[in-house]
């Protein structure tokens, strides 16, 4: 695994301090408030909340049921002040949030159906190329999205995301249908979206539908569609996430080719980018610097090879060096 390590002089980031603080300032203060509308796409209306300008695009791809509010809000705020030349788009999966109706089906195909809603999304706003920032189900859908249409995708961030079902997780799964054994600060914020009633209903149809590729297709959800990704890829994992076993981080960085980094939270669960928002996103958005051509990695990072380190940075990353590359 690759170990990466700030090199930059203190003096440096103190020379950059007043100019990165300005910035930041400037680029709020000129963004729009985030637009949330529904499109038209194919036979199915999508929600999405647009936020940012620029000619380069960034989608947000959220787990389970989720939308772009629910999973993604400090990344709608956040974002478009770390990179000001981008659209950041997050949206509400075909058949989730407002995208609806009707409700999600959970054929064994419904990952593909979603890469493939996505794609047409983000070309119908005049985004034809796009990294994405996949969480959970919505990491499955970016390694859907980017094996089956690579040149597509130009940048891929993944966390919670697994390619394929263990016996574990498929217990996992149905342990958890029962939505009145969650605490309410799980379950509220869902039932607010589908309703009291329609939560536990939509919840229990995911749980089939995982269990469904469990024993149908022998776990396999998109395995054989890693070896054709080719975006600068960067997986992001909570070494507590009790979603996923811990086994799917190799696994994954061996079979996606081009994984380029790998950065474990050592006391992270499921939800890292929301428990460690203004982090993850710096990490994030680091990486996608670094592949815009904005900042030289050479003299930014020191990259070394070996060892078994869980963490890619030591130490905190600041705004200042994040805007002074």
């Amino acid at each position: 695994m690759q170990l990466l390590k700030l090199t930059s002089s203190a003096s440096k980031l103190l020379a950059a301090a007043t100019t990165g603080r300005a910035l930041i300032a400037r680029t709020l203060a000129s963004n729009p408030a985030p637009m949330e509308r529904l499109l038209q796409v194919g036979q199915q209306r999508i929600n999405i909340v647009e936020a940012g300008t620029g000619d380069r695009g960034v989608l947000l791809m959220p787990g389970a049921l989720g939308s772009a509010w629910t999973d993604f809000k400090p990344q709608i705020e956040q974002l478009p002040a770390l990179l000001p030349n981008h659209r950041i788009v997050a949206w509400d999966p075909p058949g989730y949030g407002k995208s609806r109706p009707p409700n999600k089906t959970f054929g064994l195909d419904f990952y593909e159906k979603d890469a493939e809603a996505a794609a047409q999304l983000m070309e119908a706003i005049g985004l034809k190329r796009f990294s994405v920032l996949g969480w959970s189900d919505g990491g499955i859908t970016g390694l859907v999205l980017a094996g089956t249409k690579p040149d597509v995708v130009e940048k891929l961030v993944i966390w919670g995301a697994n390619a394929y079902i263990t016996k574990p997780e498929a217990e996992i799964y149905e342990g958890i249908r029962d939505v009145s054994k969650w605490s309410a600060r799980m379950r509220e914020p869902m039932e607010k979206v589908y309703g009291k009633e329609g939560f536990p209903q939509i919840w229990s149809a995911w749980v089939d539908g995982m269990l469904n590729l469990y024993r149908k297709r022998d776990g396999d959800i998109c395995k054989g569609v890693l070896a054709n990704i080719r975006a600068p890829t960067f997986i992001v994992h909570g070494a507590k996430d009790p979603m996923i076993v811990p086994e799917h981080v190799p696994y994954l960085k061996e079979a996606v080719k081009s994984t380029e980094l790998v950065h474990v939270f050592p006391d992270g669960k499921h939800n890292i980018h929301l428990k460690y928002a203004e982090e993850f996103n710096k990490l994030a958005i680091m990486f996608s610097r670094v592949h815009s051509g904005f900042c030289s990695p050479h003299s930014m990072f020191r990259i070394s090879s070996g060892g078994n380190a869980a963490s890619l940075f030591s130490g905190n990353i600041s705004h200042d060096l994040l805007l002074h590359c």
